[in-house]
């Protein structure tokens, strides 16, 4: 009965997960719009009401811009009670800072861009969202300089690639994140023991993967609370590194994310490679990913693309043979 009811939530949520992190980068549209959001996000909606509030002033948001951030693990005992033989971490609870919106944070939908990288340079797109989302403790890239590249993967259902990823991963001896949702976390298990054991990051992707602008303080906090709770008590482990389903989010959610003290984590390079039925072959893959590598680069992947399953190792030699690493998330230094 477990595996069925798994197998239906994995099922009713493949439509929405199946579009996460489009590739807008070769749309000629983007770049006006999301700059204009982005010059723009500060500023207030036309319908902000200009009363006064009666109530307790809001607190502050929690300042987590240059705070260091890592996983949680509990005790290697070995113990019985979870699946990567850690011990429970017990549940957090995230109180909603400003649960009404009474800064009135705007709630406006803006969709991640980040155009082509090339040249070994990441797309002024990148650059620009940057010097926004770090205001929120949030990445799109290192700006550090070096040669470093963050290998991330979002997983919505599993389909059999994950586990061609986690051997070459292991194989190559580089390190992960893999965002994650609760239903593919229920149906699958024994890859995320894997991620974990194995020492790669496993991010917050939400439970239900909703859009973020879309939904209540109170809601988000449910969505990203229900999600961490699950792994710190079936799996003894917690990290703090949160992605908006679809790159959807506005204001008010990079605040609230920002405020459960979570890292909120975007991406300078990506391609279309969410389609699994528009797959164009290992080749088209490798030359798409090589050629928008840079110093710094976020790059975001999706488990369910049989193309990246199959060009990872040769991404993997290409990257390392032209003078990049692979770190951890944890490993980059916000400003």
């Amino acid at each position: 009965m477990k595996k069925l009811i798994s197998a239906i939530l994995t099922l009713s949520l493949t439509l929405s997960l199946c579009a996460c992190g489009k590739d807008s980068s070769d749309a000629t549209t983007t770049l006006t719009t999301d700059n204009t959001t982005v010059t723009e996000i500060n500023s207030k909606t036309s319908n902000e009401s200009s009363e006064e509030s009666t109530s307790t002033p809001d607190p502050e948001p929690m300042d987590i811009a240059t705070k260091k951030l890592t996983p949680l693990y509990g005790k290697n005992t070995g113990t019985d009670k979870t699946l990567t033989g850690l011990e429970p971490l017990s549940p957090r609870q995230m109180p909603v800072v400003d649960p009404q919106n009474n800064r009135n944070l705007s709630t406006e939908t803006i969709n991640h861009a980040y155009g082509v990288a090339k040249d070994e340079k990441p797309n002024e797109i990148s650059v620009n969202n940057q010097k926004i989302y770090e205001k929120y403790g949030g990445i799109c890239y290192d700006t550090s300089g070096k040669k470093t590249i963050y290998l991330t993967f979002d997983c919505g259902y599993e389909n059999g690639n994950t586990e061609k990823i986690l051997n070459t991963l292991k194989e190559k001896n580089i390190p992960a994140a893999f965002f994650v949702t609760l239903p593919q976390v229920k149906s699958t298990p024994e890859l995320i023991e894997r991620m974990i054991n194995e020492g790669h990051t496993v991010g917050n992707h939400s439970v239900n993967h909703p859009d973020f602008s879309t939904i209540s303080r109170e809601k988000m906090a449910e969505e990203i609370e229900g999600m961490d709770n699950y792994l710190r008590e079936n799996f003894g482990y917690s990290a703090p590194f949160f992605r908006f389903p679809e790159g959807k989010y506005s204001e008010n959610a990079l605040d609230l994310v920002a405020n459960l003290e979570f890292r909120s984590v975007f991406w300078s390079s990506a391609y279309a490679d969410w389609d699994v039925n528009n797959q164009k072959g290992k080749q088209y893959a490798y030359d798409t990913v090589t050629s928008r590598l840079h110093p710094g680069c976020v790059l975001l992947l999706h488990s369910v693309s049989s193309d990246n399953a199959e060009a990872l190792p040769d991404i993997i030699d290409y990257a390392i043979e032209n003078g990049y690493n692979f770190g951890k998330l944890e490993e980059i230094e916000c400003n």
